[in-house]
């Protein structure tokens, strides 16, 4: 059991991760510091959109419209760090380590 948490918790960090590397190329778009026309660019912003928007987009449903300010990340972000420190790592990882036999 214990590595199968350790697992999640990989694949939630790597999803962080990859979040992150979303927003920022979303930013490089929006300002035209990198070109969607170029077909490299292109694809590895579809990817992300593609593994990014399931998640986010229920965030964006809930929360109000801020103007041009999207902060639907960072509560992903701070969701997936309580899921991962609290849930996995605070309260089932310790529920399922043998004891120590004190």
């Amino acid at each position: 059991m214990v590595p199968l948490i350790g697992f999640i918790v990989l694949v939630i960090d790597l999803y962080i991760w990859v979040v992150i590397i979303s927003a920022i190329l979303s930013w490089l778009i929006a300002f035209n510091v990198v070109n969607t026309s170029n077909r490299f660019v292109y694809t590895v912003a579809e990817v992300l959109y593609r593994v990014t928007e399931p998640a986010l987009r229920p965030i964006r449903n809930v929360i109000p419209n801020l103007g041009g300010i999207d902060i639907s990340p960072v509560i992903l972000i701070l969701f997936l760090l309580f899921i991962r420190d609290v849930v996995l790592l605070g309260w089932v990882l310790p529920a399922v380590m043998p004891s120590s036999g004190m």
